[in-house]
């Protein structure tokens, strides 16, 4: 096993300690850091960036031809950790010697401990992990950032503000793997860039924020929600209509293809898109359209055809509600937008 430490006083620092011991290459843009590696001990890339309110997050996407141990250490604070595992699963343990727990694919967990007391991951040999970690610092600098989202999130979790080892995990949560999958297909750059990167990493920390409360009020209710199998069902069927959405899905086919029932398909597409199936097929349309729209020559009556519909009047009624604007008036605003660009 290798053994990996960091601390998280400042990203440069976690990074500088991760390319000693992984090797690679790190780049550096507007206070977002990637590491990119591939070698006999291990593949894939480590980003990570900071914020305002103490807030910074690294993201592991990695695969290790040996078991690693990373000890993160909390040298000068104790702050709150939020992860969720895109792929695979890793386990924790505060410390070296104490109870091991796994957090799981499409899993939520907060975790905090006491101060100089170690947050321990271990990652298996082997098998791909994506892991999101978001960091909230609970040192505050100045009497000014009493009301900081840091010192919020520290008073949720800690009224007493007396920090203790804490560890929680949640139930599963697709609707984050969807906003992990917005933070990670941002193609812009500098400072538009850092901006939409921290008001994505704020959306994801609200929701795990939110998770935590949902299933703390969750132990009363029936419902066992769905399995994880069910919803890496439900995510390959997402995925399937996002990258065809021109094909003739139904709830029948769909349910044939997944073996859950229509119940089942319904219920996971509410939990994860807050739509139906139907209203996810023909969002998914819609979204095409407007790419089509954008980049290629074909006329409108051909970009109906080509996404799956049938009837002209009724794609230009849903398109105007999601854009406000008819699809000839997006078309024709798109010649000047591009002039003045």
């Amino acid at each position: 096993m290798k053994i990996v430490t960091i601390n998280t006083d400042k990203t440069r620092n976690i990074f500088e300690e991760l390319q000693t011991s992984f090797g690679g290459k790190v780049t550096f843009d507007l206070e977002e850091y990637t590491l990119e590696v591939q070698n006999s001990f291990t593949e894939g890339s480590i980003s990570g960036a900071s914020f305002n309110d103490n807030i910074s997050y690294v993201q592991f996407d990695m695969v290790f031809s040996t078991d690693v141990r990373l000890d993160i250490l909390n040298l000068k604070s104790s702050p709150i950790y939020f992860a969720y595992c895109s792929k695979g699963n890793l386990t924790h343990s505060f410390g070296r010697n104490t109870e091991e727990r796994t957090l799981k694919t499409f899993q939520t967990a907060i975790v905090t401990s006491k101060h100089s007391q170690d947050n321990v991951l271990f990652f298996e040999k082997g098998k791909n992990t994506k892991l999101t970690l978001i960091i909230v610092g609970t040192q505050l600098d100045s009497v000014n950032q009493r009301h900081s989202l840091n010192q919020q999130v520290k008073e949720t979790f800690f009224e007493n503000n007396m920090v203790q080892d804490f560890f929680y995990v949640g139930s599963y949560n697709l609707q984050i793997a969807e906003k992990i999958e917005q933070l990670n297909s941002i193609t812009q750059s500098g400072i538009v860039r850092n901006l939409l990167k921290e008001g994505i990493i704020r959306i994801i920390l609200a929701m795990e924020i939110q998770q935590h409360s949902d299933d703390l009020h969750a132990f009363a209710n029936e419902s066992n929600g769905l399995t994880l199998r069910e919803m890496e069902e439900i995510k390959e069927l997402s995925e399937l209509i996002k990258m065809n959405p021109e094909e003739a899905f139904t709830i029948k086919s769909l349910s044939k293809k997944s073996g859950l029932s229509p119940n089942k398909l319904q219920e996971g597409f509410k939990m994860i898109h807050n739509r139906t199936v139907n209203d996810y097929i023909t969002h998914m349309r819609v979204l095409k359209a407007e790419t089509l729209i954008r980049t290629s020559d074909l006329n409108i009556s051909e970009i109906v055809y080509c996404i799956g519909f049938t009837s002209r009047s009724y794609f230009s009624k849903i398109f105007k509600q999601k854009f406000n604007c008819s699809p000839k008036e997006y078309k024709f605003n798109l010649t000047p937008m591009a002039v003045t660009a």
